[in-house]
């Protein structure tokens, strides 16, 4: 075929069609889209709610949520240390493990060699809070305080016993790399709240202590078989927040501006004669990266926080990087209309010191959490926005190495461990699940990761069921193919 041949030659039916969906789609856009001083729709706007030119889907169900803020800590949480209240363990110190509680359960390499199992408890006191009467360690005195906000779930349990496919597998609904992650489901199912910010962010938070932290890359923020643009955007915590958003030296908006038309026009003709949908992204990354010369730096210069602010959230927020500041960006994310913020908070992944490394994490954490949530309600935010704290899996109730009543290591425990989620319509105050006396294993109420997306897609406005996009023949789900339900009573 000749490279000038007419580009309507190289088209099928499936695509010309396609072209008319879109072509009305823009056309219904540009009628419905209105934006506050901030970016984001107003609240008495009309909200985009399918994924614009190449999002087929408007929810199924009235969404409860329409943000979505997602805490991973990233190593696993001990729930036996926070959440999941063993008192009887004090009574097995230095026992080893019985074998009919670990059933042959596979381990990892790094206690699969150990000659004994022994049964190390939790050295930090705990207490029961709020009209749920929930258990919470000493370590997180500010959670304590909020826990009829939250829902929690202390069944979660996955098949993945080490970090790389655990930590895929909770954000992507597979052990495998390569799909698209809950973040880049979100943007394409409902598409941007903001024309001049990405509707998928990714915030990469520094912990105070380092000892252990695990790597971590772009692959888990991925739109993978989806289109381009639904991946996430990450921004940085030092210098410009994303690479190369600002113009070079001697290169003022004019030129750039003309730059990227010229661009445009080229990159219009590829698609008009290939129909190639990353062509068409590639375009609209462009010109969303145009407008974020101006919109990002608004966002995240806090000069204009009140001192009110930093007595909420506590002076690390003042500090770049930190929880804490990731936390207030978030709060200033969602106000301006960002759908899905991912936060990675590392060194959770407690193999030794537990009573050293412990109390820094959760002080990290702490305050910053119950903060924004706290300041969310104060500007009516909370009930749209659903947040999400958890890890890719538990720890053990025996120690790894060594074990005395001052400092312990745990390994890592897929059978049982604990998250929690709030606002965004989850059922406040909940408690979900029940293991046994070793949290170790589930015995009621059991949640598998499937079921924990399928239930925040519920949250969404999404049966998970039919929630699809094509792919190689199949219609691809973020729950697979295996049985996966919405766990109601999560759910106000």
């Amino acid at each position: 075929m000749s490279l000038f041949s007419s580009p309507f030659q190289q088209q099928t039916r499936r695509y010309f069609l396609t072209q008319g969906k879109n072509a009305l789609g823009f056309a219904a856009l540009s009628s419905l889209l209105g934006t506050n001083s901030l970016g984001a729709t107003p609240a008495g706007a009309p909200d985009l709610l399918s994924g614009g030119v190449d999002g087929p889907f408007a929810p199924h169900f009235a969404p409860k949520a329409k943000h979505v803020i997602y805490l991973h800590m990233v190593g696993g949480p001990s729930q036996l240390d926070l959440y999941d209240y063993k008192p009887v363990m004090q009574e097995w110190y230095d026992k080893d493990l019985p074998d009919s509680v670990r059933m042959g359960q596979r381990l990892t390499t790094m206690t699969s060699g150990q000659k004994r199992f022994p049964i190390a408890p939790s050295k930090f006191k705990f207490a029961q809070h709020g009209q749920n009467g929930m258990w919470v360690s000493e370590l997180l005195p500010y959670t304590s305080k909020m826990v009829d906000d939250l829902v929690f779930i202390r069944s979660m349990h996955t098949e993945a016993i080490n970090h790389e496919p655990a930590i895929t597998n909770m954000q992507t609904g597979n052990q495998i790399t390569g799909r698209p992650c809950l973040g880049a489901w979100a943007s394409y199912g409902l598409g941007s709240m903001n024309e001049n910010l990405p509707t998928f962010v990714v915030l990469v938070a520094k912990p105070t202590n380092t000892e252990q932290v695990q790597a971590i890359s772009a692959r888990l923020w991925q739109s993978g078989y989806l289109p381009g643009k639904h991946s996430g955007v990450s921004f940085r915590s030092g210098g410009d927040p994303i690479l190369f958003i600002n113009n070079p030296p001697g290169v003022d908006a004019a030129v750039r501006r003309t730059t990227l038309d010229g661009l445009k026009s080229l990159n219009e003709m590829t698609h008009q004669r290939y129909g190639d949908p990353e062509t068409q992204t590639r375009i609209e990354q462009f010109e969303l990266a145009f407008r974020m010369q101006s919109s990002v730096p608004e966002l995240t210069d806090l000069a204009s926080e009140p001192a009110s602010t930093y007595q909420l959230y506590g002076d690390e927020a003042k500090k770049p990087g930190s929880f804490a500041q990731t936390m207030l960006l978030a709060r200033r994310m969602v106000e301006r209309g960002v759908r899905f913020i991912q936060v990675y908070h590392n060194n959770w992944d407690t193999h030794a010191n537990v009573s050293g490394r412990l109390p820094d994490q959760c002080r990290d954490v702490d305050q910053p959490c119950w903060a924004l949530i706290q300041d969310l309600k104060q500007r009516g935010l909370f009930d749209d926005t659903l947040i999400i704290w958890g890890g890719e899996f538990g720890r053990t109730i025996y120690s790894q190495g060594g074990l005395s009543k001052e400092n312990y290591g745990r390994d890592h425990h897929p059978r049982c461990f604990t998250m929690w989620m709030a606002g965004g319509g989850t059922n406040a105050g909940k408690i979900y699940g029940e293991t046994d006396d070793f949290s170790y294993n589930i015995v009621k109420d059991p949640v598998h990761i499937h079921d924990f997306h399928a239930t925040t897609l519920r949250l969404l406005g999404f049966d998970h069921e039919r929630f699809t996009y094509k792919h190689q023949g199949l219609d691809q789900k973020l729950t697979g193919v295996e049985p996966a339900r919405v766990i109601e009573d999560l759910i106000a």
